[in-house]
């Protein structure tokens, strides 16, 4: 069954019958694929919208985001200071670790005060990952690799230690490697709070109004997914990497929840907390002003 949108037709679309196209960027993942299922098959339609959609590496997607390129992205939160003046975040779409988050991995079984002295592989200096890792690490010594390169070139003894997200999280011990520190965990201790890693972001030239559908129809795609959970799994697992059904639907599970529709005040308390600690700590240099749709 088809999923239409509830929310008020598209600013300035619907009486001249023309569509808008609504440009989404989003990382080629299990979670973000399962999230934006209903948008992308058009289960979830909005009257007087068309979504494209783009898939590119977290990293990427920050660094287009700072251009304004896309009405709606996915980003790391550690991003947003740098993109706040384009972009307000959306109150759904967020992917936050419980108790858990972006690993250190190492063939090694260092300690953690051992491994703040050796140099690891990270998946771009804008990620959240990274932002963690200098959080918990000041000033260690880090090399960006590609995210799906940084299990293999560790194990190639390029790297005494990787900085790993995404499904790497649940596949790295079948490789032999050690987890050193969980980042998400290593968090929850420090603040209390749950880890904000990524979310969604929606472009201020499109007006307050077209902002506020365009979230909505994100939200409604979201909770599609999670209504029709098989179907959109299935679509997932084009994205899985290496997963099979059972831990793919795991690593969904893990970043595709009731936390995804909204964030909860706990869980805007962390973005705001995240965002703080990182500029206080001269990690981020903008103060970050977070508003939401």
């Amino acid at each position: 069954m088809t999923a239409v949108s509830e929310t008020a037709k598209a600013p300035g679309n619907s009486a001249s019958g023309q569509v808008r196209e609504i440009t989404v960027a989003h990382s080629p993942d299990s979670d973000d694929a399962f999230m934006f299922y209903g948008l992308a098959t058009n289960k979830v339609r909005t009257p007087g919208l068309r979504f494209s959609h783009t898939l590119c590496d977290i990293e990427t997607l920050n660094q287009k985001a700072r251009e304004g390129v896309y009405d709606v992205s996915a980003i790391s939160f550690h991003a947003y200071p740098y993109v706040q003046d384009k972009y307000a975040l959306m109150s759904c779409g967020g992917s936050v670790g419980e108790g858990y988050g972006p690993m250190i991995v190492s063939p090694r079984p260092f300690t953690p005060s051992e491994i703040k002295t050796k140099r690891i592989a990270v998946p771009g200096t804008l990620t959240t990952a990274y932002l963690a890792l200098q959080l918990f690490a000041p000033g260690v010594e880090t090399q960006i690799v590609p995210f799906d390169q940084i299990i293999p070139q560790v194990l190639e003894g390029k790297y005494e230690a990787g900085l790993i997200i995404h499904e790497g999280q649940l596949t790295y011990d079948k490789s032999g490697l050690h987890r050193i520190v969980d980042l998400g965990r290593w968090w929850q201790k420090v603040t209390g709070l749950p880890l904000p890693l990524g979310g969604n972001v929606v472009r201020r030239a499109l007006g307050p109004d077209l902002m506020s559908v365009v979230s909505t129809a994100v939200r409604d795609s979201i909770q599609y997914g999670l209504d029709h959970r098989e179907e959109a799994l299935s679509y997932a697992m084009q994205f899985a990497r290496d997963l099979d059904t059972q831990s793919a639907d795991k690593f969904i599970g893990m970043y595709v929840n009731e936390r995804t529709l909204d964030y909860g005040p706990d869980g805007r308390e962390a973005v705001r907390r995240l965002l703080d600690m990182g500029h206080k700590a001269g990690i981020i240099g903008p103060e970050a002003k977070v508003d939401w749709v």
